[in-house]
């Protein structure tokens, strides 16, 4: 099927963002992996784009895991580019990226994975994860098989020595663990999808192995609580830098996290740092 889009869309930043690891270019397009679900998604025009899906699941499901229903561009149009040069540029720079609606699991998982390794490292270890488990949902573009992100039964189910295999290093034990609490019931992703912002990281921070970072990261891309604004290396180089006297929150309030990758793609592709 074939969709408009007319708002800021670009696939190549929305890859490359930082905030989804199981989506990558494939061809002249991209393959998009969430839970069980598989895309393939491409450019064919100006605005259009083609999609390898039904129209009933690009409506009930991956209309709103690209957030289609929000205006990017309103929201970009609230940068001063007189007041905040820096921020304007980042947002000129990085418009096309999107907040995609992903799910809670699957985030804290891949969040705590993220833990002081690069994207490519990342994205091995998550696929290598969900092959150890092999639910096969497709083969990409090349043949390749398409593995499901596990369950939570299915990750506290696996042994030891299979979650070694995946390259986790330390934080195999904080995965083994969040499984545990999520399949057992003693933690629902779900309840606290309904808690308020200081309920939820103080949910988060009282997992085994989740600090403010990848609490924030949950928020941020597990929630789609736009006003998060997680902070790493990138981050931290900017606010020292471009805004030693302090960033302005309030005026971006409720989508400082969106205003958050602007910067983090900025910078991190412009050697800022």
């Amino acid at each position: 099927m074939k969709i408009e889009i007319f708002d800021d869309f670009d696939l190549k930043k929305i890859a490359d963002s930082g905030q989804c690891f199981r989506f990558n270019e494939c061809g002249d397009g991209f393959d998009v992996t969430a839970l069980a679900r598989h895309l393939f998604i491409r450019k064919c025009g100006e605005f259009e784009y083609e999609l390898d899906c039904a129209p009933d699941e690009y409506e009930n499901f991956w209309k709103d895991y690209f957030d289609l229903d929000l205006d990017y561009r309103k929201i970009r149009g609230r940068i001063d580019k007189d007041k905040d040069n820096y921020l304007y540029c980042a947002a000129e720079f990085g418009k096309g990226i999107r907040i995609l609606r992903q799910d809670p699991w699957e985030m804290l998982i891949s969040f705590i994975i993220s833990q002081r390794k690069n994207i490519p490292a990342i994205k091995a270890s998550i696929e290598k994860l969900c092959a150890a488990v092999s639910r096969n949902i497709g083969t990409d573009r090349e043949g390749r098989p398409i593995y499901a992100f596990p369950t939570p039964q299915e990750l506290a189910e696996l042994s030891d020595e299979k979650l070694s295999s995946c390259s986790l290093g330390y934080r195999d034990k904080y995965v083994k663990q969040a499984a545990l609490d999520v399949a057992s019931g003693a933690v629902s992703l779900d309840d606290w999808g309904n808690a308020s912002d200081e309920e939820l990281m103080t949910g988060l921070l009282g997992l085994f192995g989740v600090g403010v970072k990848v609490a924030n990261c949950e928020i941020l891309f597990g929630y789609h609580r736009l006003d998060a604004f997680p902070k790493d290396v990138w981050i931290n180089r900017v606010l020292e830098l471009k805004y030693p006297n302090g960033f302005s929150f309030d005026k971006y309030a409720p989508y400082n996290g969106i205003m958050q990758q602007y910067l983090f793609y900025y910078s991190r592709n412009n050697g800022l740092i």
